[in-house]
């Protein structure tokens, strides 16, 4: 077998790895709860480093055990055509280009799906590489997982504060009580952090937050008469 034969089988095996690999994770989260992320192997790893006392609050909890009101709050923050793109919001995609160009502020684009898949299988931060993977387990989710499968794995692996990921810890930390119980103006506050939960607080709210709290909660009102999404 010549050299360059041995390489071409080599990387025909590394590929077929790579797909057959990530291909059979996606299914199985397709039924298995995600308990840890790369993001909470991640932060662990900097406490760890920083010589600080590890913070992990997390706990998988059903979509149906989660107040109705927060996939309605995440989508009026993040992604309000989540139901009916196909993992990636191609308008917003170029509204933002558009007003990088224009010298504007910096605004993501990324859907419910993209961070999801980014959440589950990646690492957080930029570059093509990364991005092309993104792009890539984004595709396979939305292929082999239902609306609200992407939505409940997206509420349980999601950063919600310091050490606090996914929806029932910061329930419990934050709200005294669990996510099914959360209120319409609890889920609107919990979404509003989103965009930085290290910075932002639902426990202890800005006048900022406050304000986008309030501007969630009208768009809820939105979606909640556009959108088809349920949590039964």
């Amino acid at each position: 077998m010549t050299l360059i034969r041995k390489i071409r089988t080599f990387i025909t095996r590394i590929v077929l790895f790579f797909f057959g690999s990530t291909i059979l994770f996606v299914l199985i989260y397709k039924w298995c709860p995600v308990y840890v992320t790369p993001l909470m192997l991640i932060r662990c790893t900097q406490q760890v480093f920083h010589g600080e006392k590890i913070r992990l609050r997390h706990h998988w909890v059903p979509i149906e055990e989660m107040s109705a009101a927060l996939p309605t709050a995440v989508m009026a923050s993040e992604d309000q055509r989540f139901m009916e793109h196909h993992g990636f919001d191609f308008g917003q995609i170029r509204n933002a280009l558009k007003e990088r160009r224009e010298g504007k502020r910096k605004r993501g684009a990324s859907t419910i799906s993209q961070q999801t898949a980014k959440n589950v299988f990646l690492w957080p931060g930029g570059g093509w590489f990364r991005k092309g993977l993104e792009a890539y387990f984004t595709g396979l989710i939305e292929i082999c997982w239902s609306k609200k499968r992407i939505m409940e794995v997206y509420l349980n692996s999601i950063e919600t504060g310091d050490g606090i990921y996914g929806a029932e810890a910061v329930a419990q930390l934050h709200f005294g009580y669990p996510a099914k119980n959360l209120t319409r103006a609890n889920c609107a506050l919990i979404a509003a952090t989103l965009p930085n939960p290290l910075r932002f607080s639902s426990k202890r709210p800005s006048p900022y937050m406050l304000r986008r709290q309030t501007w969630i909660m009208g768009q809820m009102r939105y979606i909640e008469k556009h959108s088809s999404f349920s949590t039964q």
